[in-house]
């Protein structure tokens, strides 16, 4: 078993009802949920691993693959949509080499829409590590990656 599962788990019982607090737990030290980690935390709670894996993805705080340093968030809110935010995304794709959900594969970056950020008089935009990049253009994109 990986040391820092062990470490883990050595502040548990093994209950079932210790679940959701040993998943957020691995995803706190892993920054996601490993697969062997889940398949330890079956054996450790005497759970069946399916209904750790069941359990695991019916929550969405859980993720199942590593995550970016860097997180870039693309506003699909009404007024980002209305003035180019599907081009943007476009754009974001097309720079970073992934598609919205996926994380490149240096772990530099994760890229995700939502469904507004709150800056619509700025639209078109996106989050990059909680700092709104506003009035977006494709160049404008470019711009920012390169950096």
């Amino acid at each position: 078993m990986h040391p820092q599962l062990e470490a883990l788990f050595s502040n548990f019982k093994g209950s079932r009802m210790e679940l959701i607090q040993i998943l957020q737990d691995i995803q706190g030290t892993f920054g996601y949920l490993p697969e062997e980690a889940l398949l330890e935390t079956a054996r450790f709670t005497g759970v069946p691993s399916s209904q750790v894996f069941g359990t695991a993805s019916f929550y969405s705080q859980f993720r199942f693959s590593p995550r970016g340093r860097r997180e870039v968030m693309v506003c699909r809110g009404t007024a980002c949509h209305v003035r180019g935010a599907p081009r943007i995304l476009e754009e974001v794709e097309s720079v970073l080499g992934i598609k919205e959900g996926e994380t490149t594969p240096d772990l530099e970056y994760t890229l995700q829409t939502v469904a507004c950020i709150g800056c619509c008089s700025l639209a078109p935009c996106m989050m990059v590590d909680g700092e709104v990049q506003a009035s977006l253009t494709p160049k404008k994109v470019q711009e920012i990656f390169k950096k």
